[in-house]
């Protein structure tokens, strides 16, 4: 959106010049099996080029509509139908099989307790159940049968190595439904890093536009190659990088789990353009032996997200596999992300902000207490409104009410700026703000600093209570060398050399790994929880200022 004025107030209305696309989930795929019916669409991403399996568009909706005929002998259209397996093709054409179907697909992450199991299911009132015997050698076999007495509304379960005999018992003369662009698709849980996850009821305008809005952003080709190893019971995974490839007509490589070898083998092989992958990811790749010997020159693009993206990783990656780069920012209750960058913006915007928002999003900066607008470059909660909202959580009326403003604004609960461009900033959590003798702090601008000293592989910057400040600034460091820790000292002189001295962390852990979310996301909540259970211990430090006035 080209504007020609700058803008005041942090408030960007929503860009309507490209037209939304009107098609549902299933249209969608149909239309790719009737445009381009022999392209490849689906690639099994394993090691052994010769055992690939691979499904044109043709095969892929043609097995897909006589699996969801299979579905409707038990279901019925409407109805919530869980899926608890790892990422296979399995999983992607049991996906649509339940779209087609017009059942309502309620993914669940298979690392997940019986006790996480059976609150998605018993909270989305899902009337079935399509498992996988095992994920990574876990029992999903025997979660299964722990939970279901507990959960009366579960009539049927579907085994996926039941698969080909499902196929065989479909029939023909059963007709398919047609749902409605506002009709529920998904219904997605959140990670749940405080309490229970909620489910956010996504749906067919939502996750088409979203990640076609994505795809067109970050330069992806009609045609192109995308491969994923994000997971699939994710948002990252099954729209943005899954519905990316297919929006545009594109070759989906699936792999069942990130393996930085394999994924620059695929890419090499594949000829894979684009992937969306998170911070952790890029490193893994980047300080892989094969790296320099693998031909990615294929690569168009690499997404990221969903964590702090520093500018020297950035810079890294491009100038290793000589691609562009987008950052993106959204939620999976705005059915993903509605900021982004585009490849071609400068240097210095790719890697400070996450770009302007995507089509027909409207977005504003909005003071947490008065709810009013603020001015640019001033801090507040992350606001969006347009397509993109979820239809609410299910089953979680309070929570909906929260997130969901009366006139359709989505409360995101990060805070960021936009500046008079129209570019965001995100500045962190509202929940992790941290307030030190009265002064906001945001964790990620001393992160982003701290990143960039070579000894430090990853941080996470949390606030501690303290009785004098409220709250005190902690630095939780991964070494790039493990063997070789630097100094508190060293560290602490590079934060005092960038930062004021309040925002200077005060107390320092160093840890092997951090705890966290599938997608890659460090989980700070975790990270206190060790703290305050002594199970990681601060560096016995005294802050030079203070150890001068002793001496």
């Amino acid at each position: 959106m080209t504007q020609a004025f700058k803008f005041t107030q942090s408030h960007y209305p929503a860009d309507t010049s490209q037209d939304l696309l009107e098609i549902t989930l299933g249209d969608l795929m149909r239309r790719n099996a009737r445009e381009v019916p022999d392209r490849v669409a689906l690639v099994e991403g394993i090691a052994d080029a010769s055992r690939r399996r691979r499904w044109t568009y043709r095969q892929l909706v043609d097995e897909a509509e006589t699996l969801a005929r299979a579905l409707l002998r038990t279901f019925r259209p409407g109805e919530r139908i869980g899926m608890l397996a790892p990422d296979t093709p399995e999983w992607l054409i049991f996906q649509h099989a339940v779209n087609f179907a017009g059942l309502i697909l309620v993914p669940i992450n298979p690392a997940y307790t019986a006790r996480e199991v059976e609150f998605v299911l018993k909270n989305s009132e899902s009337s079935g159940l399509i498992y996988a015997d095992t994920s990574r050698g876990k029992d999903l076999r025997a979660i299964v049968d722990a939970v279901r007495p507990s959960l009366p509304l579960l009539r049927e379960t579907v085994r996926v190595a039941d698969y080909e005999k499902l196929l065989k018992s479909a029939d023909p003369a059963v007709q398919l439904p047609s749902p409605t662009l506002s009709d529920i698709v998904q219904i997605q849980y959140t990670s749940g890093t405080t309490g229970f996850p909620k489910g956010a009821c996504l749906h067919h305008r939502g996750v088409i536009n979203t990640s076609r809005n994505i795809a067109l952003r970050a330069g992806f080709p009609d045609g192109g190659v995308w491969i994923n190893a994000m997971p699939m019971f994710h948002i990252a995974g099954d729209i943005v990088s899954e519905l990316g490839a297919y929006v545009l007509r594109g070759t989906f490589v699936l792999m069942s789990e990130f393996n930085p070898g394999l994924m620059l083998e695929l890419i090499e092989e594949e000829r894979c353009e684009t992937t969306l992958i998170v911070p952790t990811m890029i490193l893994a790749l980047l300080d892989h032996p094969d790296c320099p010997k693998r031909d990615c020159s294929s690569l168009l693009t690499i997404l990221s997200g969903a964590a702090n993206v520093p500018a020297a990783l950035v810079m890294r990656a491009q100038e290793a596999f000589g691609c562009g780069f987008s950052i993106m920012y959204g939620l999976t209750e705005s059915n993903g992300p509605f900021l982004e960058t585009s490849p071609a913006d400068t240097i210095k915007d790719q890697t400070e902000t996450v770009g302007q928002p995507a089509a027909h999003s409207e977005v504003r900066i909005v003071d947490p207490v008065t709810l009013e607008t603020q001015p640019v470059d001033t801090v507040g909660e992350i606001w969006v409104r347009g397509f993109m909202t979820m239809k609410g959580y299910y089953g979680q009326p309070e929570a909906t009410a929260a997130a969901l403003t009366p006139d359709g604004w989505l409360r995101t609960g990060d805070l960021g700026t936009m500046d008079e461009r129209g570019y965001f900033k995100i500045t962190g959590r509202l929940k992790e703000m941290i307030i030190r003798g009265g002064m906001n702090l945001y964790p990620q601008e001393i992160e982003n600093v701290l990143f960039d000293h070579p000894a430090v592989g990853q941080i996470a910057v949390v606030g501690l209570p303290s009785e004098q400040w409220g709250e005190i600034v902690a630095a939780v460091v991964l070494a790039k060398d493990q063997g070789s820790l630097p100094s508190v000292d060293e560290l602490y002189a590079h934060c005092r050399a960038n930062l004021s001295p309040q925002k200077t962390p005060e107390q320092w852990f160093f840890v092997s790994e951090y705890p966290l979310t599938a997608t890659g996301k460090i989980q700070k909540n975790v990270i206190l929880e060790w703290i305050s259970e002594a199970r990681i211990t601060p560096v016995n430090w005294t802050r030079p200022e203070k150890a001068a006035k002793t001496a």
